[in-house]
């Protein structure tokens, strides 16, 4: 609360805003201090007077006083009216808030028999003007005076509260020696209880049971708040405000839309236009709020980099004095300016990040007023006066959060010391003996565990660069095991921050970390992350690398085909070691055709049988008989068709390096295939006379 304290004070007086009015460039300022900076512009006569002198001065210049300096921006202390020769110069004064306020008009001195009644405001004087001391917009008032200018009340009831929550702790009525802290009051019985009075003298029970007991600062609100009073029109000041002119960006009475300038503009229902402001305003701060948050984030850092930089430097400065000291004399005459470098750098960096804390303590600061300012008034109930002053505030905030932009939230210096010391060189060259620039590797790279995960026999990583590192990285190298707490291997090298390691062992246990690098080298791994793939080896079939032809269907476990020609598809799960074993169920087979089953590897032909390339090895089998192929080779004819409603068996057993097919539980095979090293995935080709569903798959062993 205290940070809003700022946003509830005159910038004339700087004490607490008193009947606050709502100049036209949304700023707020006192009523009565808006009377004290009135200034008295010359009468109409004047230019016309000073005309006839020779000034060459325009009707147009005496005017627009929007265009006229009322004050010097060379901190003279002087202002004065540019264009009028003849007049004066008044001495300027500041507030309390360092704006600069210019002194009430000397208006002239009346006739006795004119003079107000005591107590009476004295009328404000004729073609005066006012200056708002926050912009320095200038603005002539009209016929109506400050009287046309709207109250804001929703800011004064913001103040009331506030004031009220800092007063001293109200005290029970009831007490007979020594009062003690209220704790409650009741509104029908306007009584403050502390708890032992309540219990005794207001019982929660009976009558007294349906009276509504609230805080004591609510209470003494409720007791000094007057009823809301309905806003009336500064035009029209018997009619209420009831709608809402959309071009103006005010609230208006019915007389401004029959007979004043709102009447062809659009118009909306005030309530309505009250609530739409309190979303966008409270969308507003949502933002808003969420760079605070990330601004107090951001100061933790620069605290803890602070203390970084204070150990970094403890630490850098004992190992300059061990190296020193290992020297000879001639060493030792030169340490005392490495040390001071070293001082100076450190100071420095000290500097700039204190220098940025500061900074951002104060923008934060500035920001949580605002916030709380904005959260005040959202309470506030009185549509007209919120509608008032929500255009600004919704700016204000839109801009303040601007101010949160891209760079803002980054450390302007790290806590490194880029610096080593050369030791090498002979004793004949210590005179020459300086700094050299450390050769900066890349930060060990932060893990996303949020963002990793495995699913069936692949694993997907994603890693960071830490937030406070400016060292540039050139790539990643990602390194996995074996599975079985072996060495690692590289299975990535690149520069995205995200990747996917398809074909590892079902039911394995993999250790992966990360490490970046660039032109200085490589810098330190991640830390170590465990992931478990799937204990169940299963599959379904993959329509992103199927043949266009190829028809999918029961959640990719059913296939059929479009075409007459034999088209390849394969499953979703790549096998690279132990023994596995699936089944393929015949749902149709029309006109004798040769359906194709097997494994293959993942650039295999797509558009002719499978095996006829060296990619593949497969059985190809008709109603009769059956045969093994690879690179289109022929070879192992067996007795033995398929047809509707038979069953094929793929075994698939890389430690001995064969495959075993079965139809109907009868063997057909084995036969043998290269076992290298690399991912295989189950395959089949098919033409349109043929569909098949798989039904089953099975990891015997992962451990092979």
């Amino acid at each position: 609360m205290e940070e809003m304290e700022e946003e509830l004070k005159c910038p004339v007086c700087g004490s607490f805003f008193r009947e606050p009015i709502i100049l036209p460039c949304s700023h707020n300022i006192c009523l009565a201090c808006a009377r004290n900076i009135l200034v008295q512009t010359p009468d109409a006569e004047s230019p016309q007077s000073s005309r006839a002198s020779g000034s060459g001065v325009s009707d147009y210049d005496y005017l627009d006083l929007d265009k006229m300096s009322l004050y010097s921006e060379s901190d003279s202390g002087y202002g004065s009216y540019g264009g009028f020769a003849s007049a004066p110069t008044t001495p300027c004064q500041k507030s309390p808030n360092g704006v600069r306020v210019f002194p009430p008009a000397v208006p002239p001195q009346p006739q006795h028999h004119l003079l107000p009644h005591p107590g009476v405001l004295p009328p404000i004087p004729r073609n005066s003007c006012i200056t708002c001391p926050q912009c320095h917009r200038s603005l002539t008032l009209d016929d109506r005076g400050l009287r046309g200018f709207p109250k804001n009340r929703v800011l004064e009831g913001v103040v009331d509260r506030y004031q009220q929550s800092k007063a001293a702790a109200l005290k029970c009525q009831l007490c007979e020696k020594s009062p003690r802290e209220a704790t409650v009051m009741c509104e029908q019985c306007d009584v403050f209880y502390c708890d032992p009075c309540r219990l005794r003298c207001h019982p929660p029970r009976g009558p007294l049971a349906k009276h509504r007991l609230v805080p004591p600062a609510q209470g003494r609100i409720s007791r000094r708040t007057s009823p809301r009073k309905t806003s009336t029109c500064t035009e029209h000041e018997l009619e209420n405000l009831s709608m809402y002119c959309v071009q103006c960006k005010t609230p208006v009475c019915y007389q401004c839309l029959e007979e004043g300038k709102h009447s062809t503009h659009e118009v909306k229902a005030l309530g309505a236009m009250w609530k739409l402001h309190k979303g966008q305003l409270s969308q507003a701060l949502n933002v808003l709020s969420d760079r605070a948050t990330e601004a107090k984030e951001f100061l933790v850092q620069l605290r803890n980099m602070v203390q970084h930089i204070q150990e970094n430097g403890v630490e850098f400065e004992a190992c300059l004095v061990a190296q020193c000291d290992a020297l000879i004399d001639a060493l030792n005459r030169r340490k005392a300016q490495l040390l001071a470098r070293v001082n100076k750098e450190h100071e420095h960096k000290l500097k700039v990040v204190r220098d940025q804390i500061s900074h951002c303590t104060v923008k934060l600061r500035q920001t949580t007023g605002l916030m709380e300012y904005c959260l005040e008034v959202i309470k506030e109930n009185d549509p007209s006066g919120f509608l008032q002053i929500s255009d600004a505030l919704i700016r204000r905030v839109h801009m303040t959060e601007g101010q949160w932009g891209k760079g803002t939230l980054t450390p302007r210096m790290t806590s490194d010391f880029d610096l080593t010391l050369d030791s090498g060189p002979l004793l004949q060259t210590i005179h020459q003996l300086d700094f050299v620039q450390m050769k900066a590797v890349p930060a060990a790279p932060i893990l996303q565990l949020e963002e990793c995960c495995s699913q069936t026999n692949s694993a997907t990583l994603s890693w960071k660069q830490p937030p406070l590192s400016t060292v540039a990285v050139d790539g990643y190298i990602l390194e996995l095991d074996d599975g079985s707490g072996g060495q690692f291997r590289e299975v990535y090298v690149g520069t995205e921050t995200i990747c996917t390691v398809d074909g590892l062992h079902f039911n394995s246990t993999y250790k992966s970390r990360v490490k970046a690098f660039n032109a200085s080298g490589v810098g330190q791994y991640s830390k170590t992350l465990v992931m478990q793939t799937s204990e169940i080896a299963w599959f379904t079939f993959d329509p992103a690398s199927a043949h266009p032809d190829i028809v999918l269907s029961n959640d990719n476990l059913t296939v059929t085909c479009s075409s007459y020609d034999d088209r390849v598809v394969m499953g979703n799960t790549a096998f690279s070691r132990g023994v596995h074993y699936w089944e393929i169920i015949i749902d149709r087979y029309d006109n004798h055709p040769d359906p194709a089953f097997g494994i293959a590897r993942g650039d295999v032909l797509k558009d002719v049988m499978l095996g006829k390339d060296d990619k593949a090895w497969a059985m190809y089998v008709d109603n009769n008989r059956s045969w093994f192929m690879h690179n289109n080779s022929h070879t192992n004819r067996t007795d033995g068709g398929i047809c509707k409603g038979a069953t094929v068996g793929v075994l698939l057993d890389f430690s001995r390096g064969i495959l075993l097919f079965l139809i109907n539980d009868e063997q057909q095979g084995p036969v043998a295939f290269d076992a290298l090293e690399g991912l295989y995935y189950p395959a089949i080709s098919l033409n349109r006379n043929v569909q098949v569903t798989e039904s089953l798959t099975r990891a015997y062993r992962q451990d092979m």
